[in-house]
């Protein structure tokens, strides 16, 4: 069963949400903004409603198979490995030869399906960062960064805290380019096209 839902979270997980909703609106997202699949940048070509539906069905990706999870009773170790596994396959997609998105919306789904106190938390920390600064992939960092201390300080497990861990590297490795734009002060602020 854990082996079944886990190939399953990484069949779900590479659903392009926003590789569809663009193509359903005319637009390769792939090929315009960022050229990454994920909300920010199906918000800044298609609207804000869009890129909303975008994280909504990001999120789900990752939430929809934790729960599932956790109703069937599955150990930590179980329930990491299928949050992994939806995760790897937003950021993998089998459906766009393996060429994906960051993560973040993902992740949160998997975080707030398994930690939803720390996720709370991860939540205060992006929003104060992209508040201050409207760097939304700033803000995806620091959230990165904190959430394997946030799990720890909240006393989960130490499989889910490595879970986060190696979810918030990823996130934070796929965001290199937003990087060397941020330190060069050239990384787009929200709203803006």
């Amino acid at each position: 069963m854990e082996f079944l839902l886990t190939i399953s979270s990484y069949l779900l997980g590479s659903v392009p949400s926003g590789f569809i909703i663009g193509a359903l609106s005319g637009v390769d997202v792939r090929n315009a903004g960022s050229g990454n699949i994920g909300a920010t940048n199906v918000a800044r070509l298609l609207g804000k409603r869009r890129g909303l539906l975008t994280l909504v069905a990001d999120v789900a990706k990752g939430f929809v198979p934790v729960l599932l999870a956790e109703k069937l009773g599955m150990s930590d170790v179980g329930i990491a490995l299928v949050a992994m596994a939806a995760f790897l396959g937003h950021l993998y997609p089998l459906f766009l030869r393996f060429q994906g998105g960051k993560g973040v919306a993902t992740a949160f789904g998997a975080l707030l399906g398994v930690a939803p106190p720390a996720t709370l938390v991860l939540l205060v920390v992006f929003g104060i960062a992209v508040l201050f600064c409207r760097i939304v992939s700033l803000g995806s960092i620091a959230a990165a960064l904190a959430a394997p201390f946030a799990l720890w300080a909240l006393d989960y497990s130490a499989v889910l805290v490595l879970m986060s861990a190696f979810l918030g590297g990823m996130i934070v490795l796929r965001h290199r380019e937003n990087i060397k734009r941020l330190l060069d002060g050239t990384e787009p602020r929200f709203g803006s096209r």
